[in-house]
């Protein structure tokens, strides 16, 4: 008698265990205001105080990043001396983010 491989399936976790697992899981988010480029001669004469000029005005969405993928869009909130963002748009993940 032939025995069939990969015919049994793998015990799986109950629900609960896998949402434990992945409560334990960091993700790095990061907001990407807006780019410039500048010449290496002005990167190395930054110091305290100086101001790099973006390709973004305060009007415009920001990118919202997890761990260096863009997973959405939204808005700069200001609330006093503290800023928040607003997710405004999910983005597709893309096949080979998967």
């Amino acid at each position: 008698m032939l025995k069939q491989y990969g015919t049994e399936s793998a015990p799986t976790k109950p629900r609960g265990d896998v949402l434990a697992s992945l409560n334990k899981v960091s993700v790095d988010i990061a907001v990407v205001l807006g780019r410039t480029a500048m010449p290496i001669h002005q990167v190395l004469r930054l110091g305290r105080g100086a101001i790099i000029e973006l390709d973004a005005s305060e009007e415009d969405e920001v990118r919202i990043l997890a761990n260096n993928l863009p997973v959405a869009k939204g808005t700069v909130i200001v609330s006093g001396n503290r800023i928040a963002v607003e997710v405004k748009k999910l983005l597709p993940r893309t096949p080979d983010a998967a």
